[in-house]
């Protein structure tokens, strides 16, 4: 087990506590514990409303303290979280009985008066000692904040985080949680005199253990394990004219970012979302202008240039075979030896048939999720782009999909398909040699290959990483599947998932 790792804080006022429990939101997710000790009024409660308000988004949600309740539970959007006061706790064994022994799995724990029950408290947690520090005023508070076992590391990179945000002169910027994404990026608004800038959280992590030829899945299909892609993409996006976050503060070392502010306006509307037609008009435009240029396939970095990866063959083969190493267990219908051998055989002769395709840069997850209408700019560049970081060298179609066949809101077919046309129109109008048909067809492949991907990752965020909400995109994804297996030229696919691949729930 590692040391311990403490670091202390002085805190002026509830508005400094409120902002160091931000800080550590930013860096824990389910099954963290973190203790509050100290004196009677030394701010445990307080403490524990900040981090509870801020993770629920909501500055006046009522937050009782827990003394006579002991537990009181919420359901937060990141995560759920108890909220546990134990000093009436006689004896450890009463922990049991309140649903504290053993803490539920998926769960953020915050403790008060953990010493309470010192032998029941996890090795892994965050302790946070709270003491009055008079000297400095009638609210000063100072915080020990200590972490044990895994937590030593949360602890460690906290301390690197409130220096950067310090070093960057944003330390009494008021934090607003942001929602997360399915990485284990972590995003907060730092807001100070009424301007707002964007905290990205993004530590140094490969998605998953080595199985691809001695590389881990991120790798293996050219995801970014570290900030750096982020910073040489957004900055070569916005020489191409296409507004990307501008990057004020980085340590690319650490994997902290402070950017630009795109506000919140999206692409889609009403309940459930529909894609707003002008906004999505005007992002295939963004992506007929850009895939008309001439892009390099390197970057300009601190200390090195950044290469773009190639999204070659055997990239997008381990990307597809997720479907049948999550999807089809899930359904009942783990694949055979044989089944597996003809799948990989049938996506390898597909795939191999389009390594020839001219390749531009595909951002990979262009769809509303990641799209800011900016109103006060024009044409294309109304359109922010806030997720590319996966960015490498392959179809120009793969985007398109990506925006027509949204992942997360239903497209009908009727608009895919006059976008699609839009699109086909524009690049026609700038390149006379342009192959409606041909660009139709790679269209429909790169279709099949992303939606059968999703069906697998979205498995696999329900199974592995405990994220049941993609589960409720998989019927829609099934239905994009089923458009791009329509084509002529897929036939054999088609026939294939109609006699393998049962649909979703």
């Amino acid at each position: 087990m590692s040391d311990p790792a403490t670091f202390s804080v002085a805190l002026a006022n509830e508005a400094a506590t409120a902002r160091l429990m931000a800080d550590i939101a930013l860096l824990i997710g389910p099954g963290d514990v973190v203790t509050l000790s100290g004196d009677l009024g030394a701010g445990k409660t307080a403490a524990a409303r900040a981090m509870i308000r801020y993770l629920a988004g909501d500055d006046e949600l009522e937050v009782p303290s827990p003394t006579f309740t002991l537990v009181q539970s919420y359901d937060l959007p990141p995560f759920p979280l108890l909220h546990a006061d134990l000093y009436r706790v006689e004896d450890p064994s009463e922990l049991e009985e309140i649903g504290l022994s053993p803490l539920p799995d998926g769960t953020v724990a915050l403790i008060e008066w953990p010493e309470r029950a010192p032998g029941a408290m996890p090795p892994d947690r965050i302790d946070i000692a709270l003491s009055h520090r008079p000297a400095l005023g009638s609210m000063a508070r100072a915080a020990e904040i200590t972490g044990h076992g895994k937590a030593a590391a949360q602890v460690e990179r906290l301390a690197a985080l409130r220096s950067f945000i310090e070093t960057s002169g944003h330390a009494d910027a008021d934090r607003r949680h942001m929602p997360g994404d399915a990485s284990t990026r972590s995003y907060a608004r730092l807001v100070k005199d009424g301007a707002s800038l964007i905290l990205m959280n993004a530590p140094r992590r490969p998605d998953g253990p080595a199985l691809y030829a001695g590389k881990s899945y991120s790798a293996a299909v050219h995801l970014a394990e570290d900030i750096r892609p982020f910073v040489a993409i957004a900055n070569g996006l916005r020489a191409q004219g296409v507004s990307a976050p501008q990057i004020h503060h980085a340590d690319l070392d650490s994997g902290f970012l402070i950017t630009e502010d795109f506000g919140t306006a999206g692409f889609v509307e009403g309940s459930p979302p529909v894609p707003i037609v002008e906004r999505y008009q005007a992002a295939a435009d963004m992506l007929a202008a850009l895939h008309g240029q001439s892009l390099p396939d390197t970057l300009p970095l601190p200390h090195g240039d950044y290469a773009i990866p190639v999204f070659d063959t055997d990239a997008m083969l381990i990307e597809v075979s997720l479907m049948p190493e999550w999807y089809l267990p899930d359904r009942g219908a783990p694949p055979s030896a044989a089944q597996r051998g003809e799948f990989v055989a049938m996506w390898r002769r597909l795939l191999d048939g389009i390594a020839g395709e001219t390749r531009t840069w595909v951002l990979r997850d262009y769809h509303s999720p990641n799209l800011i209408w900016l109103d006060a700019r024009s044409d294309i560049a109304r359109v922010g782009v806030i997720d590319f970081q996966d960015t490498v060298l392959g179809p120009a179609a793969y985007d398109v999909v990506s925006l027509l066949q949204d992942a997360r809101v239903d497209v009908p077919e009727a608009l895919e398909l006059a976008l699609l046309g839009r699109y086909i129109k524009a690049r026609l109008a700038a390149e006379p040699g342009f192959d409606p048909a041909a660009f139709a067809r790679l269209y429909a492949v790169m279709s099949a290959q992303r939606n059968t991907r999703l069906l697998g990752t979205f498995a696999r965020l329900n199974r592995r990483d405990g994220k049941p909400q993609y589960l409720r995109h998989q019927p829609r994804i099934w239905t994009y599947l089923a458009r791009s297996l329509a084509h002529p030229s897929l036939a054999e696919f088609r026939a294939w998932y109609q006699a393998n691949v049962p649909a979703p729930f």
